[in-house]
C-alpha cells in the first residue's frame, strides 16, 4: 500500500537539508584554505619585495652619503658618476612598491596606511635623486672651475653671484622634498620593515639636506657680507663665555672689520677699558629691571655687558650707541656687528691652520678655546689677555677667506652654520635688506621665534664676577609626552647646570677666576641669573627647581614673558629646572633648546621617547 505523498516528502526533506549543509561547509572550507594559501603567498611575496625595496633604498642613500657625510665637495665627483646607478636603484624601489599587490594592499584595512607610507617613501627618494640632486650638482660643476681667490686675500665674487639663483632653486627643491620625506608617518608604522627602511634613509637624507642648505646660505650672504655692492664696517665683539652673558659672554675687546668688493681688512682691537669712558648703552625699562635692579651683580650696560641681551639685534643697537660717542667711532660709523667667542676662533683655526702668537706660543684647532677661556686667566694680566685675543682674532679672521675655493667655501658654510646655531658667532646689519638675509640664514641669534621649529630659550648671566662658567656644564633632557588633535605637542624638560670645579682646582686659581665679589656670592660658585623662554606660539607650565636656587618667577623682557631665577651652583653641585612645554599647533619638528653658549660645541639635547 502506497504511503501518502506528503508523508514521504516530510520524511526525506531533513536528509536533503543535511546534504546541502555538508556541501556548504565544504565550500567554505575550500575557500578558507584558498584564502590562507593565497594570503600566505601574498604576504610572503610582499615581505620579500619589501626587503628588496629596503636594499635598493639603502644602496641609493649610501652612494649619496659620499657627500652628506662630509663638507668635502670633491666627493661630489663620485656622486655625479654614480648618479645613473643611484637613480636606477630608487626607480626599482618605486616600481616594486607601486606594483599591483602593493596598490591592492594600500586599500586594505589595518595595514593600508602603512603601505601608502612605504610608497610615499620610495616616491620621495626617487624625486630627490631626479630633481634636487641633479640641480645641485649642476651648479657645483659650473663653479668648480671658477677662480674664487687671487691668493692675496681678494675674493672674486662674480661667479658666486651668478650661481646664487641656481643654488637657491636647488636648495628650495631639496629642503621641500626632504621635508616631505620627514613628514611621512613611518615611525608610527605597524610593520617593522617600514620603520627600519625609513630610519636608514632619514639620517642620511637629513645630512645631505643640511650640507646643501649650509652651502646655499653661504652663497646667499657671502657677496653682500664681503661688500659686493658697497663697503661695510662691522664692530667685531670678542666674548668670553667663561663669564656668561645671555647672548654669549663679557665683551673683552672690540675691533673693526671692513669688507669691500671681496676683501676683508681687520683694524685694531681695543680693550674694553678704552670704551668705558664713553658710558653705557641706552636700554629699555624692562631691560633695566631684569639686569640692573635685580641680583647681586647689577649690569652697568657699558661695553662689557652688551651681550646680556638674548637678541643680537639689541646687542648691535647698544654697541652702536656707544661706538658713535668714541673719537674713532665718530670718524668711522659701523654698519653692523659680529660677535664671536673662542670656540668660533678655534673652529676657524682648525679650518685654516695654526696661529702663532708673538711670544711663540702656538694655538691649534684643539687647544684655542681652553687657552682663551681658562689658561690665559692664570698666566696673563687683564691687559695682556685683551691683546692676545685681538691677535688671535685678527689672524683667524684674516685667513678665513684666504685661498678660497669651492671646497673651502662648503667647509666654511658648514662651520658658520654650526657656530651660529650654537651662538658662538652671530651677525647683525643695520641695513634691513641685508639683515633679512642674515636672519633667514640663521646667522642672527634671537629668542625663540619659529612656530614650525619650536625652541625653548634658556639664557644665563653670571652674577659672580668671575670666570667660573668655564666649569659650569649645562645639559638638557627633553621627553615628548603627547601630541594633541590640533598638532600641538607637549614635552617635559629637565635643564641642569653642574659646577665641575674640584676643591683642589679651586684652591689653585686666582680670585680673578673664582670670584672677586666673594663677599656677596660664594667664591667658586656659578651664580646664574637664568631666563627661560617659551617657544613661539607655545607655553611653559609647572616650572620647578631642585638645588640651591630661587623659585622661578614670571617677568617680562622687551615684551616677552619669561621665567627667571638666580641659581647658585656650588662646586660639585647641580641645579635643575624642570618644566612642561606646549608647542604651537603649527609645529613641524621636535622641540630643541637655544641657550647661552659654553666653552665648547654643544653636543645637543638628550631625548627620551614617550
Amino acid at each position: 500500500m502506497r504511503e501518502p505523498r506528503g508523508r514521504h516528502l516530510a520524511a526525506t526533506r531533513p536528509m536533503r537539508r543535511h546534504h546541502v549543509w555538508r556541501w556548504v561547509l565544504l565550500v567554505i572550507f575550500v575557500l578558507l584554505l584558498a584564502i590562507v594559501c593565497i594570503g600566505g603567498y601574498f604576504g610572503k611575496t610582499m615581505y620579500d619585495q619589501a626587503k628588496e625595496v629596503k636594499t635598493h633604498e639603502q644602496n641609493a642613500v649610501t652612494m649619496l652619503s659620499g657627500f652628506s657625510g662630509t663638507n668635502d665637495l670633491n666627493s661630489l665627483d663620485q656622486v655625479s658618476q654614480q648618479l645613473p646607478a643611484i637613480q636606477s636603484e630608487t626607480q626599482q624601489a618605486k616600481e616594486i612598491s607601486h606594483g599591483k599587490l602593493w596598490n591592492m594592499a594600500a586599500k586594505a584595512p589595518y595595514i593600508g596606511n602603512d603601505i601608502k607610507t612605504f610608497q610615499g617613501m620610495t616616491s620621495s627618494v626617487d624625486g630627490i635623486v631626479r630633481d634636487s640632486v641633479p640641480q645641485f650638482l649642476n651648479v657645483v660643476t659650473q663653479l668648480k672651475s671658477a677662480k674664487l681667490s687671487d691668493g692675496n686675500g681678494q675674493i672674486n665674487l662674480q661667479p658666486i653671484i651668478q650661481a646664487q639663483n641656481g643654488m637657491k632653486t636647488a636648495n628650495v627643491a631639496m629642503q621641500t622634498q626632504v621635508g616631505n620625506f620627514h613628514q611621512l608617518p613611518a615611525q608610527r608604522a605597524k610593520l617593522s620593515v617600514i620603520r627600519t627602511t625609513y630610519k636608514s634613509s632619514d639620517d642620511k637624507l637629513s645630512n645631505l639636506a643640511k650640507k646643501v642648505d649650509d652651502l646655499a646660505k653661504t652663497f646667499q650672504i657671502l657677496p653682500d657680507f664681503l661688500g659686493a655692492n658697497q663697503t661695510h664696517n662691522y664692530a667685531v665683539m670678542s666674548m668670553t663665555t667663561s663669564e656668561a652673558r645671555s647672548a654669549g659672554g663679557l665683551i673683552g675687546s672690540v675691533g673693526l672689520m671692513t669688507t669691500s668688493n671681496g676683501k676683508i681688512s681687520i683694524g685694531q682691537f681695543r680693550p674694553n677699558a678704552d670704551y668705558l669712558p664713553y658710558g653705557s648703552a641706552r636700554v629699555t625699562s624692562s631691560e633695566s629691571a631684569m639686569f640692573h635692579s635685580w641680583g647681586p651683580l647689577p649690569m652697568s650696560f657699558d661695553i662689557r655687558d652688551l651681550a646680556v641681551f638674548p637678541d643680537t639685534s639689541r646687542t648691535a643697537e647698544a654697541m652702536q650707541s656707544i661706538w658713535s660717542r668714541t673719537s674713532w667711532g665718530k670718524k668711522q660709523p659701523i654698519d653692523g656687528v659680529v660677535t664671536m667667542d673662542p670656540v668660533f676662533l678655534q673652529a676657524l683655526i682648525k679650518l685654516n691652520g695654526n696661529v702663532k702668537l708673538a711670544n711663540g706660543q702656538v694655538l691649534t684647532g684643539d687647544n684655542t678655546a681652553e687657552f682663551l677661556l681658562n689658561t690665559i686667566y692664570k698666566t696673563y694680566s687683564p691687559a695682556q689677555q685683551d691683546l692676545v685675543f685681538g691677535e688671535v682674532a685678527t689672524q683667524s679672521v684674516n685667513s678665513m677667506f684666504s685661498g678660497l675655493n669651492l671646497n673651502k667655501m662648503a667647509q666654511l658654510g658648514g662651520l658658520l652654520g654650526e657656530m651660529a646655531k650654537g651662538r658662538h658667532f652671530s651677525i647683525y646689519s643695520f641695513d634691513q635688506n641685508l639683515e633679512q638675509n642674515y636672519m633667514t640664514s640663521g646667522y642672527t641669534a634671537q629668542t625663540p621665534n619659529s612656530e614650525e621649529n619650536p625652541q625653548v630659550g634658556v639664557y644665563v648671566t653670571e652674577q659672580n664676577s668671575s670666570k667660573m662658567d668655564w666649569y659650569v656644564k649645562r645639559t638638557s633632557k627633553i621627553t615628548r609626552t603627547s601630541t594633541n588633535s590640533t598638532g600641538a605637542r607637549t614635552y617635559h624638560v629637565n635643564y641642569t647646570m653642574t659646577n665641575t670645579v674640584t676643591n683642589q682646582e679651586l684652591s689653585a686659581v686666582p680670585r680673578y677666576i673664582s670670584g672677586e665679589n666673594y663677599y656677596i656670592v660664594p667664591s667658586g660658585s656659578g651664580t646664574e641669573k637664568t631666563l627661560i623662554y617659551a617657544p613661539a606660539g607655545g607655553s611653559i607650565s609647572n616650572v620647578s627647581v631642585s638645588g640651591k636656587s630661587e623659585s622661578p618667577k614670571k617677568m617680562t623682557l622687551d615684551g616677552k614673558n619669561v621665567y627667571a631665577a638666580i641659581a647658585t651652583v656650588m662646586p660639585g653641585a647641580s641645579v635643575t629646572f624642570s618644566f612642561d612645554v606646549t608647542t604651537s599647533p603649527k609645529t613641524v619638528n621636535d622641540l630643541s633648546v637655544d641657550q647661552t653658549p659654553m666653552g665648547w660645541e654643544d653636543p645637543g639635547v638628550t631625548r627620551a621617547n614617550y
